[in-house]
Order: C-alpha cells, then sequence, then structure tokens
C-alpha cells in the first residue's frame, strides 16, 4: 500500500510540475458541477470543511468565500499542487480559515494534520477518478465525518446519452492525466451508504458527463436516482 500511494505521489508531482501553473484556466470549462457543489455544501457555523485532493486551492477560496462561517482543510498528496494553493490562499487573505496539508487521501490522520478530529463537511471535487484507491478514500472520508456531516462528490460520469465519437475523444484524453472515471461509483457508494445507515444523493448532470453525489445523514431526502438532472 505504502508503495502503490508512493508511485501515486510521484506520478502526480510529474504531471503538476508544470500543469499547477495552467491548471485553473485549462480546466475551468470542462470540470463541470465544482461551482454547484461548493454552493450546496452549507456547512453549519463554525464548521469544519475538508477537501480531499484540493489542489490549486480553487475550489477551497471559492467555498471559504462562499460560507464565511465555516473554517476550510485542504489535502492533497501532490507538493506542487500545494504550492499553487499556498499562493492562492495567501492572495486572498484568507490564511486564517484555510489550512493545508500534504498527504495521502487514502491514509492520513487530521489530528495531526489539522487538529481537527471530525468535519462537518468533505468534498471530493474529480479527483476520484484520479486516485488509485479511490473505494479506500471514501473510506478515509466516513472515518473522519462528524455523525451530522455529509460527503459531497462530483467527478465525471460515463458519458452514456453523449454520442460515441465523444466519449471515445474524451476517455482517450482524459488517460493521458492518468484519469479514469469510475464506472462503479454509484453501486459503491449506494453500499456505502447502506452500510454506514447514512442517506444518499446520486444524479447524472449534463447527459451523464458528471456524476454528482451527496451522503449525509438520514434526516436528509433521498434521491437514489440515476436519472439526468
Amino acid at each position: 500500500m505504502l508503495e502503490n500511494s508512493l508511485s501515486h505521489k510521484l506520478q502526480m508531482e510529474s504531471i503538476y510540475s508544470f500543469q499547477r501553473h495552467i491548471y485553473d484556466v485549462s480546466r475551468k470549462h470542462y470540470l463541470l458541477g465544482r461551482d454547484r457543489l461548493l454552493h450546496d455544501l452549507a456547512p453549519p457555523k463554525d464548521g469544519a470543511v475538508l477537501e480531499l485532493g484540493c489542489g490549486t486551492g480553487r475550489n477551497l477560496v471559492i467555498a471559504a468565500n462562499n460560507h464565511k462561517s465555516a473554517n476550510f482543510y485542504g489535502l492533497d498528496i501532490s507538493n506542487e499542487m500545494l504550492k499553487s494553493a499556498q499562493k492562492l490562499i495567501n492572495k486572498h487573505r484568507l490564511t486564517n480559515r484555510i489550512s493545508i496539508a500534504q498527504g495521502d487521501a487514502t491514509s492520513f490522520a487530521p489530528v495531526e494534520l489539522f487538529g481537527v478530529e471530525k468535519f462537518d463537511r468533505i468534498y471530493i471535487s474529480y479527483s476520484l477518478s484520479m486516485i488509485p484507491d479511490w473505494q479506500g478514500t471514501l473510506e478515509q472520508a466516513f472515518l473522519h465525518l462528524s455523525d451530522k456531516g455529509s460527503i459531497h462528490i462530483v467527478d465525471f460520469g460515463q458519458q452514456t446519452e453523449l454520442p460515441k465519437i465523444f466519449r471515445s475523444i474524451l476517455t482517450k484524453w482524459l488517460k493521458l492525466f492518468h484519469v479514469t472515471p469510475r464506472a462503479e461509483l454509484f453501486d459503491h457508494v449506494r453500499e456505502l451508504a447502506n452500510a454506514k445507515n447514512r442517506n444518499f444523493e446520486f444524479q447524472k448532470l449534463y447527459r451523464d458527463y458528471t456524476h454528482y453525489c451527496v451522503i449525509g445523514p438520514k434526516r436528509f431526502q433521498q434521491l437514489d436516482t440515476k436519472k439526468a438532472a
């Protein structure tokens, strides 16, 4: 497991040593659904919000500006990405509300990294498709989630409602960046939610280009569907 984690870290450092400088500009047109997720977080006052795979810090800054009473934390395996994240956080003068740390989303200790034991919201934006042990990442998210907390996920779908030629081109292009849309995400999330006695919402957006998921406590209204929004 440690060997796989190190291999993934080296791979991410190699990709993002340059890509981090153009990441936000190049990705804003096709990482769809991110801003909806950030808006829907709705953390409680003084709540703790964690992003797994925080990358350049773009999402953390937007979320912190959207939800001014919460504190935000970001974890990423790539030190290169964290350089860009810290620069952006400093630029927006949010160092008092956003803390970031290097770590593996499949195995981390939030008390040691952030001084926080449980989080009210944990979100994962277009990172599960890049993490080899994405199931382990979800297990870790549940492990560090408060009883009344929720997990929010947005990532690539299977493009089943889009032209085959588009799907083929997109799949090949994503592989260049070691991105693999998780076809088993719906079933895995459903099984986890049932095992943890949680409700979940799962939607296909933009003709199945994007998968959008929220896992929360039983008081959440359940929407167990694969239909497009």
